[in-house]
């Protein structure tokens, strides 16, 4: 499936989507299935089980998926019902698929020719870092752009979404504890990031994490080795690679952070950036107001924002 988060009437609710013209409210849909199958508190029921909410959705894990898909078929069948269960993609704003993990966690230095740009060696354990909620962008929202500096670069990267609880996980168990992946675009302030040893100052500005468009769960995409990766600034292309290239793959960063950590579901992971970003091509290249940002990543999608500069001083 293809999990959206979208926005219609000033509300926010997941959905499925199934092609621009039909976009389903998940919610709605199994409301609507045990309407019609006799169950009392329905709509408690469908709240449990398939909230509105991406995050609480996923703490439901396989279950959820499953009632989720059922719903859908359900929707797609049912002339009629007291609230709107199929929409167009013109009539409702799509969102970030999450908007409040519990953990956003980067990984840095993990493509092999990203790594030789920097002029670095292969790492012997995984770079991570983080990003806060407060980043978070859809895919139908312009990008900010705060004069903090000149260098506001971009960075292509393919995301995975915790699926259920993990601590000590086994590589070869790995995936079982994956929800979906998706795209994001790791916008970065360089010299702020570079002002200091951490880069935390440069990766966490309001607005600087497109996602989306929608989150392709795990039962889909299979395999998360052999994607092509492009970016595009204009459409000029700017970086190029393939999840192949991933020093640490995504089985490997589960295993290696669930070791650290406990991940959580709804927890997102950035797996790294491929070579060819701003700071490191010669002559070095950044964002500009009005630049259009376009990654697209094999059986994921498209995401697709443009650069709009803010008003803003120094910090």
């Amino acid at each position: 499936m293809k999990l959206i988060t979208y926005k219609v009437n000033g509300y926010v609710r997941i959905g499925a989507f199934i092609d621009e013209d039909t976009i389903i409210d998940l919610n709605y849909a199994y409301q609507a299935q045990l309407q019609s199958e006799g169950k009392y508190r329905y709509r408690e029921i469908a709240e449990a089980f398939v909230p509105p909410a991406m995050e609480a959705f996923l703490q439901g894990g396989k279950e959820s998926l499953e009632i989720a898909k059922k719903a859908t078929n359900f929707a797609l069948e049912i002339p009629a019902y007291q609230h709107k269960l199929v929409y167009k993609k013109e009539e409702i704003k799509v969102e970030a698929p999450l908007n409040k993990p519990g953990k956003m966690i980067c990984v840095g230095h993990n493509y092999r020719e990203h790594i030789l740009e920097m002029g670095r060696e292969l790492p012997s354990h995984p770079v991570v870092f983080s990003k806060f909620a407060n980043t978070i962008i859809g895919p139908e929202d312009d990008i900010p752009y705060y004069p903090l500096s000149e260098q506001l670069d971009y960075e292509a990267e393919f995301a995975f979404v915790v699926g259920k609880q993990a601590r000590n996980v086994l590589e070869e168990d790995a995936l079982d504890y994956v929800a979906g992946y998706t795209i994001v675009n790791d916008v970065t302030y360089r010299d702020i990031q570079r002002r200091t040893l951490q880069w935390l100052q440069g990766k966490a500005v309001d607005g600087s994490a497109p996602m989306g468009p929608w989150l392709v769960t795990s039962d889909e995409l299979t395999d998360p080795s052999g994607l092509e990766m492009v970016l595009t600034v204009n459409g000029e292309e700017r970086q190029r690679s393939n999840t192949k290239n991933l020093v640490f793959t995504v089985q490997k960063l589960v295993t290696f952070l669930s070791n650290l950590m406990t991940l959580e579901p709804g927890d997102i992971v950035l797996t790294g950036t491929p070579g060819g970003v701003g700071v490191a091509r010669d002559p070095q290249v950044f964002l500009k107001d009005g630049d259009v940002v376009t990654i697209e990543v094999d059986r994921i999608g498209v995401l697709k924002n443009k650069v709009a500069l803010q008003q803003g001083g120094d910090v």
